[in-house]
């Protein structure tokens, strides 16, 4: 039975020195940190409207429309950093499966910004 706990006990040190590591690094911010927040520091930060106030209040929905196109946009082109490194294997078919994606990508850009989606007023 011993010889199974100690199996055991290289993980139990893991997670003791992570826990240890974890409170130390949160107790060193919190003393080293500045806690006296100002105005500028509670007012809204990229969210578009006021945190604190009636959640059932009306607010814009092109903040979130920007974002989620952005996100979108951001994740499709990280398709390109494995692809740029795999283009010596893929050959030529792997290259041209890009630019139709990149093609698609495009018109999916240029349909959206005619419509106006990303303009902001």
């Amino acid at each position: 039975m011993d010889a199974l706990l100690d199996g055991y006990l290289p993980i139990l040190i893991f997670i003791g020195i992570a826990a240890a590591i974890a409170v130390i690094a949160l107790g060193a911010s919190w003393l080293a940190g500045h806690q006296k927040p100002d105005a500028e520091k509670c007012c809204a930060y990229e969210c578009g409207f006021d945190a604190f106030g009636d959640a059932r209040s009306k607010f814009d929905v092109r903040f979130y429309l920007v974002s989620i196109l952005f996100i979108i946009f951001d994740l499709e082109v990280a398709f390109l950093f494995p692809w740029a490194v795999a283009l010596g294997k893929i050959g030529l078919f792997g290259f041209f499966s890009m630019m139709v994606f990149l093609g698609v990508l495009t018109v999916g850009f240029i349909y959206e910004w005619r419509k106006g989606a990303l303009e902001w007023e």
